[in-house]
């Protein structure tokens, strides 16, 4: 790997993240807000480092003799492609001879974040699973990921469902595992990652948007017997990049919003606290 593919700080950390390999657990949760970062970490019972550049914050510490680190993302796939290949290198690649390790390590990823609602029933202030992230956004044009015959069915269904839009969806399921330990009693449900917050999700405030019904279209969206539950910004990137690379990802939603109903959590941090909490218990 080159100098320009491979981009190191002055002192060995990797480029956007700021991180030398001894700096990261393999554990891992991710949030999207960087004020989040010490919502988690002010649960650990030692915090060894606190690192940040940009938008991406980093703790580290333990709980018991749990090693985590908790990072902040940002908004956006654009932002995940840079964490899951940066956290990825951090891990599987030799710094020093810029080559990659005989062997790999296999990361457990979470995510914390909002989202909202798609569908009536899915109550403002409840914790859902994602089982599927479906990207609606551009990032995985870029890369070769292996489908399996469900993902590529999942797709293809979508395909037909969403004939306006000008790009192929992707689909990434969660790392069975993490969703097993993790959401074991949680609802689930299939989440759309969106590329951005207002006509990407169906809201207009001066705009007109292309598809002007995209909210109860993703609402109508079955195959067998799943649906479209949720609407957020990240799930499907980390979980599309995760399994490419060979990690574990889950992804955790603190309901905020119900689309059908327009109506958004009078207490979004309380919402988000009891998603920190229960995923901080179970990790």
């Amino acid at each position: 790997m080159n100098n320009a593919e491979l981009i190191l700080n002055p002192d060995g950390s990797i480029y956007h993240l700021n991180l030398l390999p001894a700096d990261l657990a393999t554990t891992i949760i991710t949030v999207g807000d960087p004020d989040r970062v010490a919502k988690v970490s002010k649960y650990f019972d030692r915090i060894e480092l606190k690192k940040g550049k940009r938008e991406f914050i980093t703790h580290t510490g333990y709980i018991g003799t749990k090693r985590l680190s908790v990072i902040s993302t940002g908004i956006g796939t654009d932002n995940i492609d840079i964490v899951l290949n940066e956290l990825d290198a951090l891990v599987n690649i030799d710094f020093q001879n810029k080559t990659l390790k005989s062997e790999l390590t296999v990361l457990d990823i979470v995510r914390i974040g909002t989202s909202g609602a798609v569908q009536a029933d899915i109550e403002m202030g409840s914790i859902l699973a994602s089982t599927y992230g479906i990207g609606f956004d551009a990032l995985m044009q870029y890369y070769q990921k292996p489908y399996d015959e469900v993902e590529l069915n999942i797709q293809s269904s979508l395909i037909r469902h969403f004939p306006q839009l000008n790009l192929k969806p992707y689909v990434a399921r969660a790392g069975k595992g993490l969703l097993e330990r993790i959401a074991f009693d949680l609802q689930k449900g299939m989440t759309l990652t969106a590329p951005g917050f207002y006509g990407p999700q169906g809201r207009s405030l001066r705009s007109d948007n292309t598809i002007p019904d995209l909210i109860p279209l993703i609402n109508s969206f079955k195959y067998n017997g799943l649906r479209l539950t949720n609407l957020e910004m990240e799930t499907a990137g980390i979980y599309a990049l995760a399994s490419m690379l060979g990690h574990q990802a889950v992804s955790i939603n603190a309901i905020l919003a119900s689309r059908v109903a327009g109506k958004f959590s009078s207490d979004p941090e309380a919402v988000v606290e009891k998603a920190i909490q229960l995923v901080l218990e179970r990790i």
